[in-house]
């Protein structure tokens, strides 16, 4: 195991949603992310939790619900 996966390994996917919609690359938006973090003492880790939460909510109404919602 590379420390590369295991310091990169996604949580709920706000990075690589973040890099599909600008078309960055996914290892530079977590990286920016993390650089982020540490300057402004983790205050970047509430709007990734709202993120979170918005990915999810936004996939729900879309119609990829699981089946037993239906």
């Amino acid at each position: 195991m590379k420390w590369r996966d295991v310091f990169e390994k996604p949580a709920f996917g706000v990075c690589s949603a973040i890099s599909d919609y600008f078309g960055f690359a996914v290892d530079k938006v977590r990286i920016y992310f993390v650089y982020l973090s540490l300057l402004t003492f983790g205050s970047p880790i509430i709007i990734y939790l709202f993120l979170a939460f918005w990915i999810h909510w936004k996939k729900y109404f879309q119609g990829r619900r699981p089946l037993h919602y239906l």
